[in-house]
């Protein structure tokens, strides 16, 4: 496997906190021989990682090749399943895979006998977009973002009026629009899940054109009593992100085009872990939960981390 050795400035030794490491600077959050390792390469567009701790393989998609793909230690990387242009995964609280697919406009879960449910596939009477990347709450809602990229033209075929970030319940099926005017795509939740950051990749490839000079934001937005938010964000930096996730700490490692951009809970830049390729998104994995797994472009890499990641259990 190849090793890329990440340069970081020397600090003083981080805070520790029961066994949680409090980090001032980029180099508090990793292991002392911190390394970016490259797992598995010659893929066409990496996405939506997610670790299977009772398998301890990692399931992510490969979005134009319509596949999803597992890689683990053992059996290095292979097929799990074909499916119609997967983008982002996540387990929910029962350890089912969620996916969202770009092809089918829809998300799905996957059950303990391998069959598929549709959770859901409109609003209104109206197909979703292309679901990009979903959040799960610890009342078992989905939260999910709804851009038009896995559309052709970014347009063909578009129902909906917006690009939405919605809430699902799947017992009731019940989907609400919580968010509009952005172009939302990574997302997730704080550990205290007050707060769920949104990534708007901004308007460079808008479909409208008085759209396209807006900027790419991360921001936070505070989850209200009621299951919708507070629409004016806590905070909000500029920035691209795709995909992101959270460590037991709350900062937010976002992916960025040089690497991991990781932000501290109340927006502060900490700093980048350099990948050689843009990252699409990345999450936590392996025994203990402090793998970094990052697909990236045309590759899947992982870093070890000193924090484990805030993971729904």
């Amino acid at each position: 496997m190849k090793l890329i050795r990440i340069l970081v400035t020397l600090s003083l030794l981080p805070g520790c906190s029961n066994g949680k490491i409090e980090a001032t600077t980029l180099q508090d959050l990793m292991t002392p021989e911190a390394a970016v390792v490259k797992l598995a390469g010659d893929m066409m567009f990496t996405e939506g990682p997610v670790w299977l701790p009772k398998e301890k393989t990692l399931i992510f998609s490969d979005i134009p090749s319509a596949k999803l793909m597992e890689w683990s230690k053992e059996a290095d990387l292979k097929l799990f399943r074909k499916s119609p242009n997967p983008n982002g995964n996540l387990l929910d609280r029962e350890g089912r895979l969620l996916t969202c697919r770009h092809g089918a406009r829809d998300i799905v879960r996957t059950e303990k006998d391998g069959d598929i449910t549709v959770l859901c596939d409109s609003f209104e009477g109206k197909r979703l977009n292309s679901p990009n990347d979903v959040a799960v709450k610890s009342d078992g809602t989905l939260w999910f973002t709804d851009p038009p990229w896995g559309l052709p033209d970014y347009r063909k075929g578009k129902e909906q009026p917006e690009n939405y970030v919605f809430r699902l319940d799947p017992k009731t099926k019940k989907v609400t629009v919580l968010l509009k005017g952005i172009m939302p795509n990574g997302i997730a939740f704080s550990p205290d899940e007050r707060h769920i950051y949104i990534a708007d990749t901004g308007g460079t490839w808008h479909p409208d054109e008085p759209l396209r000079e807006l900027p790419a934001t991360i921001a936070a937005y505070q989850v209200k009593t009621d299951g919708t938010l507070n629409l004016e964000p806590v905070w909000k930096v500029e920035g691209f992100c795709d995909g992101m996730c959270v460590d037991v700490l709350g900062n937010i490692y976002t992916t960025a085009r040089a690497g991991i951009t990781v932000f501290s809970p109340d927006g502060n830049i900490i700093g980048t872990i350099k990948v050689p390729e843009s990252p699409s998104n990345c999450c936590f994995g392996g025994d203990d939960y402090k793998t970094l797994f990052i697909t990236a472009r045309t590759s899947l890499y992982s870093v070890e981390l000193a924090n484990s990641g805030n993971i729904l259990r």
